[in-house]
């Protein structure tokens, strides 16, 4: 028996000792939590960051606290110390100081840590998340986020702005696009589908086929690639290769919307009109494309291809009511008239667009109508572009002229690179460069004339004078100015050229320019005489302000100088 006063074995031999680490503040901050004492979570989670200052996951902890507590400055704070001053890698911080500033109605703020997250993540842990949030910031900026790339779901996004080009008719910067995701991700064949896809809508068969064949080889079965390759195989007249392949085809039956829409777009355009009618009536008995005119206009073309008439009537009917402002639908109802009208029924496109002729003919009708058709549908653009390249000399012309009223970049660079074509006329060059001038492109640019590369300042009129002076182009600049409207592209070029002509036939005993409008209103009147247009001295006076005999005087000039009269019959009829 122990004594009385005999100390006791130690109490503490059976206490376990406190650890005071990060840890145990770790778990006392979760306890409090629990119990949602927000105040001692956050403290001990301040304690944890104490004894870990280079732990990141302390600093998130806090900051996740913080923003519980509506203290999101603080929040910002505690994540703005983990990417400066710990872990850069942490790229979620930027999705927690984004939603922070949207809290505290930052919307430019969150939006810029937003928009970090997204193009520095690599894994995409709030991806979902974000992208709700990027629909907040949408609405309360009214305007797009500002977002390059995401970086979880590197080409994808690429991809997705390709293909609203392609849709659009930028064909150029579609597949410059497409080049950089198909060299990055050479597995990601939805992409180089549609690089093939760019290169034929401009005319580069060749890169086009490889670039099928490419897919193909990683994937044999692909459908798109596969349609894309019957009409090359149709384009090239490959008739044993196109038989066979059309009859595998014809046994494919897709599931998914996009696949059935593909195949029945080839099989149309392969002449295998029953089987797209049959997928196109599949669409049409969906809910969520069924108010497509262009689906309509696509079944509507079967039907006639089949000799369905009524049945195309009734669906180009269909079409009108969807798209009441089009002139397609009444264009191709006419074609039905004139068929029960004993007109011969002729093959049609299922692009939904009129006719190639018919669109310059309504051009020639309506000067307006041709451009903005040109902006909103990608299929005329991709035929322009398909012209420029392999239609005859009168085609490109056209073309040429009708680029001049589209006048986008599109345009332009298309013009650069018909510019380095060997083959192409150099009157065609010379009408590009007028309608790059027109554009405003001042820089200098390769063109290749008779073999050699030499380098044109398309912002300059081209002549071989060895000066140019500012009269000379004042008397352009007016004439060019008033005939805008009224004349077309060639018409417009062919009055420079008309002008360059008589300076350089003249110099150095060129006349002077004391009447810059008397000198243009003569440059008008040949010109139209040239075309065949009607006008007399008395309009032209009248355009510029000036009186008749000076146009006469300056007509005469000309004309005696570079012998326009006896290059035109008829030029001065002797009543006006």
């Amino acid at each position: 028996m122990k004594e009385k006063n005999q100390p006791a074995e130690s109490a503490g031999s059976n206490v376990l000792p406190i650890s005071m680490d990060a840890g145990f503040f770790f778990q006392r901050a979760v306890s409090s939590l629990d119990r949602y004492h927000y105040d001692k979570a956050l403290k001990y989670f301040r304690k944890a960051v104490e004894y870990e200052p280079e732990n990141p996951v302390n600093h998130c902890n806090m900051a996740g606290i913080l923003s519980e507590m509506g203290d999101y400055e603080a929040s910002n704070a505690a994540l703005s110390v983990v990417l400066k001053e710990i872990d850069p890698s942490m790229t979620e911080c930027y999705f927690y100081m984004a939603n922070n500033y949207a809290n505290m109605d930052l919307f430019e703020a969150a939006e810029e840590a937003l928009v970090k997250y997204l193009e520095e993540d690599p894994n995409g842990q709030f991806l979902g998340e974000a992208e709700e949030m990027m629909d907040l910031l949408q609405y309360e900026l009214d305007r797009p986020t500002k977002l390059k790339s995401i970086k979880s779901r590197e080409g994808f996004v690429e991809h997705d702005q390709a293909r609203e080009l392609l849709e659009e008719g930028k064909f150029i910067q579609a597949v410059k696009l497409l080049e950089g995701v198909a060299e990055k991700h050479p597995d990601f064949l939805a992409a180089h589908n549609n690089l093939a896809l760019g290169y034929y809508y401009l005319g580069r068969f060749a890169k086009s086929k490889d670039t099928i064949y490419g897919v193909l080889e990683q994937e044999p079965g692909n459908l798109h690639a596969l349609c894309n390759l019957a009409i090359f195989y149709q384009y090239e007249g490959q008739e044993e290769l196109l038989q066979e392949l059309t009859g595998r085809l014809r046994k494919v039956v897709p599931f998914h919307q996009e696949h059935v829409f593909k195949l029945a777009t080839t099989m149309g355009i392969l002449g295998e009109h029953e089987a797209a009618y049959s997928h196109f009536k599949r669409l049409l008995q969906d809910e969520e494309v069924n108010y497509d005119p262009c689906l309509y206009h696509y079944a509507a073309v079967a039907a006639y291809h089949l000799g369905r008439y009524t049945e195309a009537k009734r669906l180009w009917h269909q079409v009108k009511k969807l798209d009441p402002d089009s002139v397609i639908p009444m264009f191709y109802l006419s074609r039905i008239e004139g068929i029960a009208a004993g007109e011969q029924a002729l093959p049609i496109s299922y692009n939904y667009h009129l006719p190639y002729e018919e669109q310059f003919r309504l051009w020639e009708k309506s000067k307006e109508w041709l451009p903005s058709d040109m902006g909103e549908n990608p299929m005329i653009r991709s035929s322009f572009f398909w012209a420029l390249r392999h239609g005859d000399y009168n085609t490109k012309l056209q073309v040429i002229q009708a680029f001049g009223r589209i006048a986008d970049k599109e345009v332009e660079e298309a013009l650069q690179a018909f510019l380095l074509e060997p083959e192409e006329d150099q009157y065609l060059k010379d009408m590009a460069l007028f309608v790059l001038r027109s554009l405003g492109v001042k820089k200098l640019l390769p063109m290749i004339s008779d073999g050699i590369t030499i380098m044109v300042d398309p912002s300059k009129v081209p002549s071989e004078l060895p000066e140019w002076k500012s009269e000379w182009q004042s008397v352009v600049d007016l004439a060019l100015s008033n005939m805008r409207k009224n004349y077309d592209l060639q018409q417009r070029h062919d009055l420079e050229t008309l002008w360059v002509d008589f300076l350089t036939r003249l110099y150095p005993e060129t006349p002077v320019i004391r009447h810059v409008e008397g000198w243009a209103a003569a440059l008008e009147y040949l010109t139209a005489k040239m075309h065949d247009r009607s006008v007399t001295y008395e309009d032209v006076a009248k355009q510029y302000g000036v009186s008749v005999s000076t146009v006469r005087r300056c007509v005469g000039r000309v004309n005696e100088v570079c012998g326009v009269k006896d290059k035109m019959e008829s030029l001065f009829p002797s009543v006006q």
